[in-house]
């Protein structure tokens, strides 16, 4: 009796704990939430990830405090943290399509695509936000209803809960003692029940859950998210502002007064802004923008040791590198477009975004709020010449204010898209910029081009040279034995033609296989989707290929998409870890090939050689490469190569009749 008893009291102790536990994760939301309204509202995201991961500490605490004083367990699921970005061969760091000087700014990139984009971290979110109205309380409940019987038996019951016909002294009696006796009572039950709604709130859950989740997710995402888009893109805007200052200043003080150092970092400044709102339009409106920018011309060394930019002749390399960078930001069309666009923005923005910004604030915190408090909680009816009313009521401002916050989150979207549009009709690059761009790229594919066939034909000449070559002299040597032989010693001549026949069919071997790495047999014989079925056999993984290919692609397509398949076999058999692949092959205007496994992913082609191979050789057919592969996989490539391409007159080479 007295074990049960302990038992009954150590349980009121864990349901305060619980209690408080989910008070201290509601304060730790709001420490959050502090950090939220400046990050997406102002554009200060630098604030975002820290807060994220402390509370993270917290609730990793939580769990351990949970599987202990209820036994039941909540294991984190958290996506892994993605690697620090590693420096590429020309000694910039990659993130995404953007390359960057110094590390800094792509580690804080990915850690902050890493905590918001894990739905962990909305788990841990809902948890401190609905634990404290669940588990919470219902943790609570025991150390009620044992403090609330012992008031109810002093007090007695209040006026408003009197039965007619029952004495009030009688009844709250009755509710007084049932209160002491149940409290401990269900005190182990209702602990462990508090467990079984933090481990709901904090896991996946169930498949209805789930589904909840989801429709719950695409919800926020398309109007929660969305109206914190509108938030930052405004914030962002006027950011812009003091930066618009700083830029013309720096032109002014530059050309006026010849301080010509302050022009190219005012300028770089102002491209690294313009960059990100491109990313942004990219990634927010579905509006994709281009860097538009000249590439920036290689630095020329004269036979006499000058260094040449343009007329003027310099004799040390930091001169005319500080020279040819001014030349370069000043002499492209897109800076100024860029400049034009720095003042224009705050004004559309203000234009574009303010609407539905104010329509959300005012319909929630002007009309809604207002009257819900005051009638949940009746207090003096302060403030009500900034509250609005309709037609005079106040309850009425209520839906009112609901449907003004429902509107502004659907024009959420649509704001997105016109913004993005109007922000790619001064920051996407113009025809002239794109032709500058394509003749760049051309002269890169075609650089790359002629070292891939340079590195093909010392390939074939090295296994030439040590293989079939190799073999073929000596088989001469030992036909020229067999000859000496063969008259005085028959047997050992007939040995030594065995083993020249053995010879003979080695190298004849090696020459199929040198043939076949240039070109498969099966490729030229059967097309492209035989060959990669026939190419899926070799593979040591189950792989599934599906094909709708209505018709044969030329000859260097066909390669170029066969041995880019081969590589990024190779890659899932050797590196992912994979336990299985599907490939599929579809071709209209675009021969599109995806490769994906179930592998461990985090594979990136700027760490590895294979993936960056793959991206040269589709260049070569104007083709792209898209990875995606978040850690803990899986990993899918997408190539896509266009089929136009491959056309005699764009081709880099065409087959002969």
């Amino acid at each position: 009796m007295r074990q049960r008893a302990a038992v009954h009291g150590l349980a009121m102790l864990r349901g305060l704990q619980l209690a408080g536990l989910a008070a201290a994760g509601l304060l730790v939301l709001i420490g959050q939430l502090a950090a939220f309204l400046p990050g997406f509202g102002l554009g200060m995201i630098f604030l975002l990830p820290g807060p994220i991961l402390l509370a993270r500490r917290f609730t990793g605490y939580a769990r351990t405090r949970l599987d202990r004083w209820t036994g039941v367990a909540a294991p984190a699921d958290y996506v892994p943290e993605p690697p620090p970005p590693q420096r590429q061969p020309d000694g910039y760091y990659r993130h995404d399509r953007q390359l960057y000087r110094g590390p800094r700014l792509p580690r804080f990139m990915q850690r902050l695509e890493w905590v918001l984009g894990d739905m962990a971290t909305f788990r841990d979110l809902r948890w401190q936000l609905l634990n404290p109205l669940t588990g919470g309380l219902l943790a609570l409940l025991p150390a009620a209803l044992l403090i609330g019987g012992p008031v109810l038996l002093w007090r007695g019951l209040p006026s408003w809960a009197a039965v007619p016909g029952v004495d009030r002294g009688v009844a709250a009696g009755v509710l007084g003692c049932l209160a002491l006796l149940l409290g401990p009572v269900l005190a182990p039950a209702a602990v462990r029940a508090s467990g079984y709604l933090s481990r709901a709130l904090l896991t996946r859950g169930g498949r209805w859950r789930q589904t909840l989740g989801s429709r719950a997710k695409g919800w926020f995402q398309r109007q929660g998210m969305s109206g914190m888009r509108v938030l930052s893109l405004l914030g962002l805007s006027l950011l812009g502002l003091p930066l618009l200052v700083l830029t013309v200043l720096g032109l002014l003080f530059g050309y006026g007064l010849g301080l010509i150092f302050l022009i190219s970092p005012a300028l770089s400044c102002m491209r690294w802004l313009a960059n990100w709102r491109r990313h942004l339009a990219g990634t927010w409106s579905d509006v994709p923008v281009p860097r538009p920018y000249l590439p920036r011309p290689p630095l020329v060394r004269r036979p006499d040791g000058m260094y040449q930019v343009g007329k003027h002749l310099y004799q040390t390399e930091q001169m005319a590198a500080f020279h040819q960078r001014l030349l370069w930001l000043t002499r492209d069309r897109a800076t100024w477009r860029d400049i034009l666009w720095l003042e224009t923005d705050p004004i559309v923005a203000l234009l574009l975004l303010v609407p539905p910004t104010f329509l959300v604030v005012y319909g929630i915190w002007g009309l809604a709020m207002p009257r819900l408090w005051m009638t949940l909680l009746p207090i003096p009816d302060y403030g009500n010449d900034w509250y609005g009313k309709l037609g005079g009521s106040a309850a009425a401002a209520i839906p009112a204010g609901l449907l003004l916050a429902w509107l502004g989150g659907r024009l959420s979207p649509l704001v997105l898209r016109l913004h993005g549009r109007w922000t790619a009709l001064l920051l996407a690059p113009t025809r002239g910029a794109q032709l500058a761009q394509r003749v760049a790229t051309l002269t890169r594919s075609r650089a790359d081009a002629v070292d891939a066939q340079a590195a093909e034909l010392r390939r074939i000449e090295r296994d030439l040279h040590d293989g079939a070559q190799a073999r073929l002299v000596a088989l001469g040597m030992t036909l020229g034995a067999v000859e000496q032989l063969v008259d005085t010693d028959p047997a050992a001549a007939k040995a030594l033609l065995a083993r020249g026949r053995e010879s003979a069919q080695t190298a004849l071997r090696e020459l199929r296989e040198l043939v076949r790495g240039i070109y498969p047999p099966v490729l030229a014989e059967r097309g492209l989707a035989d060959a990669v079925r026939a190419l899926a056999l070799d593979t040591p993984l189950p792989v599934t290929v599906t094909a709708d290919l209505p018709q044969r692609l030329s000859a260097p397509l066909e390669s170029a998409a066969y041995f880019a398949v081969a590589e990024a076999l190779t890659n899932a058999a050797r590196h992912a870890g994979a336990n299985a692949v599907a490939v599929e092959l579809t071709a209209d205007a675009v021969l599109r090939i995806t490769v994906a496994d179930d592998g461990t992913g985090g594979a990136d082609p700027a760490r590895g050689s294979g993936l960056r191979g793959i991206e040269r050789r589709l260049g070569m057919f104007d083709g792209v490469l898209t990875v995606d592969s978040p850690p803990g996989g899986p990993t899918r490539l997408t190539m896509e190569i266009p089929c136009a391409s491959s056309s005699p007159r764009t081709s880099t080479s065409s087959e002969r009749a």
